[in-house]
């Protein structure tokens, strides 16, 4: 290692892996401070289901130079708003809420709580101050086709087919961003005498060298779990569900409305997610095998495309894949890294896995160590900013669960049981009985979920937080009504103005098609 520069090897590829050679090859070749290779094995695939992103994937793809109308149409991608929640709160026939991906219209000067619910709560909380649900529920765009790339109007992340991202992500790394690929098999790790990897072995390119190791092997975590023995924390006692099943299934028609937001329908046994890609839906069933078996599973899975009618287009098999929930102990051991599955794996409720990448692709980026003693700093700051990431993970994720008024199976019975709830939540939902969730309660400046996605949460649940204390706070109230019209006006001009997810869609791959001519 060099003070000039840094040779970094990925092992594994996939959307972890050529996410995070897009995020370090960008600065590196900026800077021209190293080389970046990524090796994979040609006989193990990926599980590639993960077909949900946050917002911040817009500016991680603006920043690796890639075009928004390549990567749209090449990946089948469209725009997703947020998050449905249906029958999560009590399975009544009115039971679903948003999650959208704006914060609430006049969050940071009022609050808005107390004004919603002693004057709007007739109105759910997230439509009173945010414009996306119903958006969401006209299947709009969060843009126009004037829109800028990468711009919007509402805040937006994406829905994508996860393999095709990946292939889409290796062009472009490769021939773009000079990243070295090579197809082999590892089949050993060699280590120097302080234990740091000096290089893997391969079947047929012999030793490959670097300064920094990443492992984006997934599940098989060749390097953090096979070679450090990194112990791993299991979380199944919090986050029950252990499985899923996904299908691809796809539209009855080239009108068919392309959904704006994840769908998430909660069942007896788990939820089942809903995602609309320009091309087909992702559709799978997250369940907990203590509570269900895989024959319930299937069933369950097969009663909700019937219901749709959907069982009809269903273009895939069933697929199953085993979680087990959790993280390792450590992310950063040595000279090695270990992002996406091979650092953990939890259900994609929130779809909190590619963010996880980037903010780790992104925290190497700005604290890439060229020295052993800085990386052995850096490699502390990393493992304690990310154990703070996926402890609030899980417990924000546990929150959809405890809040809801389902007991209509043992599996909602027993979400409720304190012993399967972290101490922080159980002191954060008892604070909240008295105000509303704040800035205060999330120190970092990087927090994954913000007190806003709380209030969204709590309040799309029915969670009862007393605002005696408040309501004497005129200005607050007068403010708080000010913004509630204001959305109400501006909700109105984003119905009228704004087309349809396929309507804008099927512009620009129309403009993609011309492009390329």
């Amino acid at each position: 290692m060099s003070a000039s520069k840094i040779d970094i090897l990925i092992i594994g590829g996939g959307t972890a892996g050529w996410l995070a050679a897009g995020i370090l090859a960008a600065e590196l070749k900026k800077n021209s401070s190293g080389q970046i290779t990524l090796v994979e094995s040609p006989n193990i695939s990926t599980i590639g289901v993960g077909e949900g992103t946050w917002p911040t994937m817009r500016d991680t793809l603006r920043k690796i130079g890639v075009s928004e109308i390549d990567f749209l149409v090449e990946c089948d991608a469209s725009y997703k708003q947020g998050t449905q929640f249906v029958n999560w709160k009590d399975n009544t026939e009115s039971d679903n809420y948003y999650h959208p991906f704006a914060v609430p219209n006049g969050y940071f000067d009022a609050n808005l709580y107390a004004y919603w619910n002693e004057k709007q709560k007739n109105i759910d909380f997230a439509s009173a101050f945010a414009t996306q649900p119903k958006v969401c529920h006209a299947h709009k765009a969060p843009k126009q086709l004037s829109t800028p790339e990468f711009a919007a109007v509402n805040n937006y992340g994406y829905h994508l087919d996860a393999g095709k991202f990946s292939a889409f992500l290796k062009k472009h790394c490769v021939e773009k961003l000079g990243v070295k690929y090579i197809a082999d098999t590892i089949t050993d790790i060699i280590s120097d005498q302080e234990d740091y990897i000096h290089a893997v072995q391969t079947t047929q390119n012999g030793q490959l060298k670097a300064d920094l190791f990443i492992d984006c092997s997934g599940t098989h975590g060749v390097l953090i779990k096979q070679h450090f023995k990194i112990p791993f924390i299991d979380k199944s006692d919090v986050l029950f569900n252990d499985r899923a099943i996904a299908v691809q299934v796809g539209y009855p028609n080239s009108t068919y409305p392309i959904e704006s937001a994840t769908i998430s329908t909660a069942q007896k046994s788990g939820w089942i997610w809903d995602i609309g890609l320009s091309s087909r839906r992702g559709i799978g069933f997250v369940y907990s095998s203590q509570h269900t078996n895989q024959q319930a599973a299937e069933e369950t899975l097969l009663n909700y495309l019937l219901k749709s009618g959907s069982e009809k287009n269903i273009i895939t098999e069933p697929r199953t894949i085993k979680i087990l929930p959790g993280f390792h102990q450590q992310f950063w051991h040595k000279n090695c890294v270990a992002i996406g599955m091979s650092a953990g794996f939890i259900e994609p409720l929130e779809a909190s896995a590619l963010v996880l990448v980037e903010l780790a692709a992104g925290m190497i980026r700005e604290e890439l160590p060229t020295t052993r003693e800085t990386m052995a700093i850096v490699a502390k700051r990393f493992n304690n900013t990310f154990l703070y990431r996926w402890e609030r993970i899980i417990d924000f994720l546990k929150l959809h669960y405890i809040l809801s008024q389902r007991r209509d199976s043992d599996y909602w019975i027993d979400q409720q049981d304190k012993s399967h709830q972290s101490d922080q939540l159980q002191e954060l939902l008892k604070l909240w009985e008295f105000r509303s969730p704040s800035k205060n309660d999330f120190p970092q400046i990087q927090e994954i979920f913000p007190s806003a996605s709380y209030q969204y949460i709590l309040y799309g649940m029915g969670y009862k937080t007393t605002s005696k204390n408040i309501l004497n706070d005129k200005k607050s109230l007068a403010t708080a009504e000010k913004y509630f019209f204001g959305n109400r006006k501006l909700t109105e001009l984003h119905l009228s103005g704004l087309p349809t997810n396929r309507e804008l869609l099927q512009k620009l791959k129309e403009r993609y098609s011309c492009n390329i001519k």
